[in-house]
């Protein structure tokens, strides 16, 4: 592609290949927004993943046109996710289906284990969240929600207010 010498044409691919398409990636992320890539919902983790599977494809390719093709396949990647996410904005009925809906795993100090059970949280791994939000004592702790993108958020001081519960399902 640049050299004779193999050894040196794939140093030379490599970190140029890379360093362009790292740069087109930003160049998206510039035009559609942070959003890209804010685990927002689990399509904004898919799109995280196959951006960085991309980005991998696009420093290995062997010809222009691979390297073309790839670059093509992350604007679509980007614009699918953009109008995708302005489509959520008028359908609740495709914003149900790409989004998850977050699931309330512990109230008021007390585990819900039929919620444990419907997500298949441990028990283990809700407790070792607790301890990283450095929650004290069950009582101590007001709500623990599994949210849309996977994480857990543990909600814990004197009151929780209900707006905080929103969209949040009882499993």
């Amino acid at each position: 592609m640049f050299f004779d010498e193999p050894f040196i044409d794939a140093l030379a691919k490599g970190a140029l290949l890379s360093g362009i398409g790292i740069a087109w990636i930003i160049l998206l992320v510039r035009i559609v927004g942070l959003r890209s890539f804010s685990k927002m919902t689990n399509f904004d983790f898919v799109m995280t993943v196959a951006m960085g599977s991309l980005l991998a494809g696009a420093s290995q390719s062997q010809q222009w046109t691979g390297f073309v093709q790839t670059a093509t396949a992350m604007a679509s990647l980007f614009a699918v996710q953009y109008g995708v996410s302005r489509l959520r904005r008028w359908s609740p009925r495709l914003d149900a289906l790409v989004q998850n809906t977050p699931v309330l795993l512990m109230k008021d100090g007390v585990i819900l284990h039929d919620a444990l059970r419907a997500t298949r949280v441990a028990e283990e791994d809700l407790i070792a969240k607790l301890r990283e939000a450095n929650a004290l004592d069950f009582s101590s702790v007001r709500a623990v929600v599994l949210e849309t993108t996977g994480d857990i958020s543990v909600l814990h001081g004197d009151h929780v207010g209900e707006a905080l519960f929103k969209g949040v399902a009882d499993a």
